[in-house]
């Protein structure tokens, strides 16, 4: 099928399986999905800049559907949402000028590669080490088989001590997350997470929940299944405002997000349900082989001869 917008050829059954693996993916670990979609899209023959925006383009519509089954099993932390969008989406702004400067000078193609991978695999290797860690500890252990306690506001971590540390500083303005289980956090520290997520969100496409979820549990200590929730309900605001943003630059194909939202609706409630059934540290671990599988797209797009 020929999309005139960004004049590529891609199957509709193509776009709408990502769409619906990508929609399980993002409901059940609250990410947009952007570190398959953007170089899936990107596979398929789109250039970096029109897969950046029509994912975050995509990603909207999913994220209505998944933060909708979040909030009824009460994972949604609203008001950390709301501050959160504040920095978000001045970090895509940030994130999509800097799209088009690469694209004014020819390439955005090969630096955007370069970095979805250095970043894909730094999360996806963090992420391994600490969710084992805290798996083999004495608490993990405990935590095994113990869906009822999957959301707890004490949700266990190895990065733990370096978590109470970052609560402790005393940046002024303090404030309280009740729903989170939080008596005080700086909201500083809040607004500087939503601003790097929202950086990558700009630049690498989707609403970069692969940096703002882990983000959200290992430097903002909000439990797992909270963050979850709460990363798509915030990807609503920032990705409206990204899909914005790239629309204005001529970066969206409307036509390509609308066919893969047609999966997306689907596959973002089976993950989203899915979620009640697994406790906080094997969320982490099963999410750490996805950015993995993003950045093995990535390179063989750059080494099969894609335009860079």
């Amino acid at each position: 099928m020929f999309f005139p917008i960004s004049g590529a050829h891609i199957s509709p059954i193509y776009l709408a399986t990502t769409g619906f693996i990508i929609g399980i993916l993002g409901g059940f670990f609250g990410v947009g999905g952007s570190f398959i979609a953007g170089p899936a899209l990107r596979l398929a023959g789109l250039d970096w800049n029109f897969a950046v925006g029509t994912d975050l383009a995509h990603i909207v519509g999913k994220s209505v559907v998944a933060v909708r089954r979040h909030r009824a099993l009460g994972n949604v932390d609203l008001r950390l949402g709301l501050i959160m969008a504040m920095g978000t989406i001045a970090g895509a702004e940030v994130g999509a000028q800097a799209i088009q400067m690469l694209k004014r000078a020819g390439n955005v193609n090969l630096v955007v590669s370069i970095v979805s991978i250095v970043v894909y695999l730094s999360i996806s290797t963090f992420m391994l080490w600490e969710s084992r860690k805290t798996l083999l500890s004495p608490k993990g252990r405990s935590q095994r088989g113990a869906v009822k306690g999957a959301k707890s506001k004490k949700d266990h971590s190895a990065f733990g001590p370096v978590t109470r540390a970052i609560q402790r500083l005393k940046i002024w303005p303090m404030i309280s997350l009740p729903a989170s289980g939080i008596r005080a956090i700086s909201l500083w520290m809040i607004l500087l997470v939503a601003f790097v997520g929202g950086l990558f969100s700009g630049f690498l496409g989707g609403g970069a929940g692969y940096i703002r979820m882990p983000s959200m549990v290992y430097v903002l200590g909000i439990p797992t299944h909270l963050a979850v929730g709460t990363d798509l309900f915030e990807i609503i605001i920032s990705a409206s405002y990204g899909t914005f943003s790239h629309a204005v630059k001529g970066n969206v194909d409307i036509l390509i997000a609308l066919v893969m939202h047609t999966g997306a609706a689907i596959g973002a409630q089976i993950g989203a349900i899915s979620t009640q059934y697994f406790a906080g540290p094997k969320i982490r671990l099963a999410f750490v082989p996805l950015p993995l599988i993003g950045a093995a797209i990535v390179i063989y797009t750059m080494i099969s001869g894609h335009k860079l």
